[in-house]
């Protein structure tokens, strides 16, 4: 298991300003702000802030922000973009297994209806992957809302779960391949109650390792119909904040499609941070992130770490 990076014990230093290299960017018409040729050696980390009633924070500065890259300041920030519109690969991931029969037909509709929200037609594309006892893409990466619409509808709920198999190779099949010239926000949107009984993972850790290597954020909507949380829930908390995702927990059907629309506001509600980390090597360790705004009354959420690529 990848150690988290411990608070620091000093203050850390200030997010410096700098200038992105022209060598690193490339223009497209008036979206320049999404375009970065990445380096080996080069982190874009995405992030949303939210104050103490959980409303999005979108004018804060690079200033106002403090990080730490495996325990040390990065050796040099690229760009920092405010309440950025990056082009979305999404992830729609929906449990139909036995357990979650019950509302399965409305967080279907609920899916689709996400998904006509969340989509701009020649920016964002999406897949959508069903799983009970093994996970099965219906519908591969695409801009088509039709055909996304008919991968969801396709499903049928039967068997048991192999969530942590479907996670992990959601990741490692469909985010991790993907290649841009720009910065994109790879999201997975994940529904389910939690529980895992067919997976060839004995637990979470490697399907959220492989969400780190893909650098995706997991959304959780759990379907637990039970007036208290349980163990299930606490797992899709887990993997959320691992991923810098957010996890929703709700109780009534009406309430899922709540939880669907405050993603679809998160995923525009966000900041964008490209740098250079110090002291790094190509040799396929973890390496934590430490990221804090300077004002403790902020939240930041953001993912914990990432994998270096191997030489």
């Amino acid at each position: 298991m990848p150690k988290a990076a411990p608070q620091p014990q000093t203050q850390p230093p200030v997010v410096k300003t700098a200038t992105a290299n022209p060598a690193n960017s490339a223009q497209s018409g008036d979206d320049t702000s999404y375009v970065i040729k990445v380096g080996v050696n080069e982190v874009n980390l995405v992030f949303t802030v939210t104050d103490n009633n959980g409303r999005f924070v979108r004018d804060l500065k690079q200033q106002d922000f403090q990080l730490l890259d495996d325990r040390m300041p990065p050796e040099k920030v690229l760009r920092f973009t405010q309440q950025t519109d990056m082009p979305l690969r999404v992830g729609l991931l929906i449990d139909t297994s036995s357990s979650v029969h019950s509302r399965f037909d409305f967080e279907q509709r609920s899916a689709i209806d996400f998904l006509q929200q969340v989509l701009r037609r020649g920016k964002d594309e999406a897949f959508v992957m069903g799983f009970d006892s093994q996970p099965d893409i219906t519908q591969p990466f695409t801009a088509n809302l039709d055909k996304l619409a008919a991968g969801i509808n396709g499903m049928k709920s039967n068997g048991g779960t192999a969530l942590y198999d479907a996670i992990y190779k959601a990741c490692r099949d469909q985010m991790l391949p993907v290649q841009a010239n720009q910065a994109l926000r790879k999201t997975i949107v994940l529904l389910s109650d939690g529980h895992d009984n067919q997976s060839h993972f004995p637990t979470s850790q490697e399907a959220i390792r492989e969400c780190q290597r893909a650098e995706t954020s997991v959304y959780t909507i759990s379907t637990n119909v039970s007036p208290t949380k349980d163990s299930g829930d606490d797992v899709l908390a887990h993997i959320s904040e691992e991923t810098g995702g957010r996890t929703f927990v709700p109780r009534k059907e009406e309430d899922v499609a709540h939880a669907f629309y405050l993603i679809s506001d998160e995923l525009r509600s966000q900041y964008a941070l490209e740098y250079r980390p110090a002291d790094f090597k190509t040799n396929g360790d973890f390496r934590p992130i430490w990221l804090a705004a300077a004002d403790r009354k902020y939240h930041v959420r953001a993912r914990k770490g990432y994998y270096a690529p191997r030489e």
